[in-house]
């Protein structure tokens, strides 16, 4: 068989041999060149020295570790980038674990998990004292004198209760003893009056009059009309949700109690009834300098006080029979004090 092999410097040389490995004509083959195609070393011209193909083959192992480094650093690069893709993955292992082959390796130990870091505990809000309010927002000397005030309230309330209990309780030994200090206490303005729950309540209508003798300016006296106070106060009361306790009781309580502390002479019975006699006349003259024109020009030198009491009628059903004629109940004159005629009294 013919070949043709490369040469060094590029020219073909014709080389024929047998089947198995025929003879060289020109050139001998070279036992250290690359095979050929058929297994056959590389040949070389005749008088080429060794030397020079250990220096081929030195060239060509150098080229080859080039490549091989070459090689090795783009794997070492390839393989830096899959770290850094997978360093946000979880680690994968492929070890099956351990196994009851003689041949397994040891045991095998988990790598340790890493707990997340625990929630950052929020602070706990701090709630502002509320402001002081009331006595509490007082100065301590402030404090004080509010403290006392109510105590001495209290103490007044605790003292009234008592004495208007004493009042209307049976006689007993303390009224006995303290009868005049509660009498002082509870008259003219705390005064009970029971008649509502008698066997037989009080069934008539009861009006206080007065009239006046007026000083004018110019020195002359004149005598006014009668004034129906009570009257005057029912038109106060009549349609008021929230009427006044002076225009309910203040009048009415005056009448009863005078007439509680005279006879039927109107002359007086103990010592109350001087005192229901100022108490019934101051009330008039102030009303008198309130209501009626005369009085408010001129000066109030003297009052003269009347009741008049009606009958209540009774039902239609009741063969009761009773008068509808007034009844009147009239005081003497009462001179008229310098301090009331000078409008002192409040």
């Amino acid at each position: 068989m013919d070949h043709a092999a490369p040469c060094g410097d590029g020219a073909a040389v014709r080389l024929s041999g047998t089947g198995e490995r025929g003879g060289m004509d020109a050139y001998d083959q070279d036992s250290k060149a690359p095979h050929g195609p058929d297994g056959s070393r590389g040949a070389r011209r005749p008088g080429t020295s060794d030397a020079a193909g250990e220096a081929r083959e030195d060239g060509e192992s150098l080229e080859t570790g080039e490549v091989d480094r070459a090689n090795d650093a783009g794997e070492a690069r390839e393989a830096a980038a899959d770290e850094a893709d997978g360093a946000d993955e979880p680690r994968q292992t492929d070890d099956p674990g351990p196994s009851d082959s003689p041949e397994a390796p040891g045991p095998h130990f988990p790598a340790p998990s890493i707990a997340p870091p625990p929630d950052p505990v929020p602070p706990i809000p701090v709630t502002p004292a509320p402001p002081r309010t009331g006595v509490a927002a007082l100065s301590p000397r402030y404090q004080i004198g509010a403290a006392l005030a109510l105590a001495v309230v209290a103490v007044v309330a605790c003292v009234h209760l008592g004495m208007v209990f004493l009042h209307v309780a049976p006689a007993n030994t303390v009224t006995k003893q303290h009868g005049k200090a509660i009498d002082e206490w509870i008259y003219p303005e705390f005064e009970q009056n029971w008649k509502l729950f008698a066997p037989n309540p009080l069934q008539q209508d009861i009006a206080v009059q007065v009239r006046a003798q007026v000083a004018l300016s110019d020195g002359s006296m004149t005598t006014t009309g009668w004034y129906d106070l009570s009257a005057l106060d029912g038109a106060d009361i009549k349609g008021n949700p929230l009427p006044s306790h002076t225009e309910q009781n203040e009048l009415r309580r005056a009448w009863d109690f005078f007439t509680a502390t005279h006879d039927a002479e109107n002359r007086p019975v103990g010592l109350r009834g001087s005192l229901s006699e100022q108490y019934l006349r101051r009330i008039v003259v102030m009303r008198l300098y309130r209501e009626d024109p005369a009085s408010r020009e001129g000066t109030v030198q003297s009052v003269q006080v009347r009741s008049e009491t009606t009958n209540v009628p009774p039902p239609e059903w009741s063969h009761e029979q009773v008068s509808d004629k007034p009844v009147y109940r009239v005081l003497p004159w009462w001179t008229v004090t310098d301090d009331e005629a000078a409008r002192g009294v409040k």
